[in-house]
């Protein structure tokens, strides 16, 4: 492949090197913030050779050219415009800019969750290998693993203590990850999340009992009675509180001298922050969460398979915008009270959502006779089975339009017949197959049904309308041929 005369050629269809604000690369796409979208010749594009697709999508234009080709496409073009080492973040920061309000508070609340995912992972499976090391009748009739192995009991206990700690500490991940997004200094972040989970306050998952009792422990400081409560698990109390945290210590900076600034900025910070927290953000905000959290289960509870099939439907057209991400502070939520909730319910339509995408991409690498679109459908359909979808809704489903539409209709059906089961999993994880190991053990069976309706029903959809596009297209064909004879 000649690198330089396809880079010479993809700089003359973006607009020129004037209409690049920004360049880099990830591992197999080349990633964009330009200018001008309306200079882009998207056509001429999708038929340079190597270029296997291409999407926006937060301000961002993507192009797919596979791992390996897009190293040394983004060579060339560096050269070219002499825009280097930049990350993919720095052109993230450059399309924002053109964001409207909702999806940047939806790249925010990415930035801050993302990277707390891993914990949260972790935590998590390690909750799945504990379930299934207590389980009842998941191996043996009538006892688990740890009943017919008692020497198994520690090491259950163990990993049981390992998969709650990011959930007890998530204020202080939560925090330390979203000061560093407010502006403000992540370690007094960690400290006011450590604060909020002190082991001196009531634990958060104890306050229902103890407010049902009259038993709520207080601070009576002149006579303002203050709850000494915690708020283990919790996210929305964590992110108001940080928000107001980053915003003081940055105010108290502008009149605090320097001199005297690593003495009493903290200080302050915390001190005001902490009494803002437990007298009105934390009470309020708790609130507000345990009302979103039950009207969601509500929703999911109550409106049955309906309810369901209607988030699967719309799961995927949320991809394209990005809120998707926004689902992770609510999942976040869910998986912290398990014990109330039960688990996520977004987890398994996810699922749903991604394999359906990955029916729908190898049913045109399948069908089509084009060994370009070919070339993309396969791989980026087996990718969105493991839970990336990306590749396989921009490079091919979206493009061809009728994939994705017979992809929506499969999600909405398995995502309906999961609900009847009410399928949830206790832990995050990979979104397709692999997620099967999140599933809670009693909801697996129903889980992998789920998947093969909504591969089967994405995959035949998808060959039935695409025989109906092909003979669409060879109807216009012949009429076209008429009308020039």
């Amino acid at each position: 492949m000649n690198y330089p005369k396809l880079a010479n050629q993809l700089l003359e269809k973006l607009g020129g090197k004037s209409n690049i604000s920004a360049l880099a690369h990830c591992a197999t796409r080349l990633r964009l913030a330009v200018a001008d979208d309306s200079l882009i010749d998207e056509k001429a594009i999708e038929n340079i050779d190597g270029v296997k697709g291409q999407f926006k999508i937060a301000g961002q234009y993507q192009i797919i050219f596979g791992s390996g080709i897009v190293n040394q496409v983004y060579a060339e073009m560096a050269k070219l415009t002499g825009i280097e080492e930049m990350s993919t973040k720095d052109v993230a920061s450059a399309g924002a800019e053109k964001q409207n309000i909702i999806q940047k508070a939806v790249k925010d609340l990415s930035d801050i969750f993302v990277p707390i995912i891993p914990a949260i992972v972790a935590g998590g499976l390690l909750m799945g290998i504990f379930n299934v090391l207590v389980a009842p009748g998941l191996f043996i009739d009538g006892q688990s693993l740890v009943d017919a192995n008692p020497g198994l009991a520690d090491l259950a206990s163990m990993i049981n203590t390992f998969a709650n700690a990011p959930f007890v500490f998530l204020p202080i991940l939560l925090a330390f990850s979203a000061s560093k997004k407010f502006g403000g200094n992540p370690f007094l972040g960690a400290a006011l999340g450590m604060l909020m989970v002190h082991p001196d306050l009531l634990n958060g998952w104890g306050f229902g009992g103890a407010a049902v009792s009259g038993n709520i422990p207080v601070w009576n400081i002149f006579g303002i009675e203050i709850q000494k409560v915690g708020y283990q698990g919790s996210v929305l109390p964590v992110l108001v509180a940080t928000f107001i945290l980053a915003k003081v210590e940055n105010g108290l900076r502008k009149f605090i001298p320097s001199i005297l600034d690593n003495l009493l900025t903290p200080l302050l910070a915390i001190f005001i922050t902490g009494v803002i927290t437990f007298t009105i953000v934390g009470p309020f905000t708790r609130d507000i969460g345990f009302l979103l959290g039950d009207a969601l289960n509500w929703l999911y509870d109550s409106a049955g398979f309906i309810g369901g099939a209607l988030f699967g439907f719309i799961y995927a057209p949320f991809v394209i915008t990005g809120m998707h991400h926004s689902f992770i502070a609510i999942e976040i939520q869910l998986l912290a009270d398990i014990a109330v909730t039960g688990g996520s319910f977004i987890f398994p339509i996810a699922a749903m959502s991604n394999i359906a995408q990955g029916g729908a991409a190898l049913a045109v690498g399948f069908s089509t006779k084009d060994t370009k679109t070919k070339g993309i459908a396969v791989p980026s359909g087996v990718t969105a089975l493991l839970g990336i979808t990306e590749p396989a809704m921009f490079g091919v489903n979206l493009k061809l339009r009728y994939p994705f539409i017979a992809a929506v209709v499969a999600a909405a059906t398995s995502s309906a017949f999961i609900t009847l089961f009410n399928v949830k999993a206790s832990a995050l994880g990979a979104a397709g197959i692999p997620g099967i190991i999140s599933i809670r053990n009693t909801d697996i069976t129903p889980y992998i049904i789920g998947m093969l309706i909504s591969f089967v029903t994405a995959f035949v959809l998808t060959l039935i309308l695409a025989k109906r596009a092909d003979k669409k297209s060879q109807k216009n064909t012949k009429a076209m041929a008429q009308a020039t004879a």
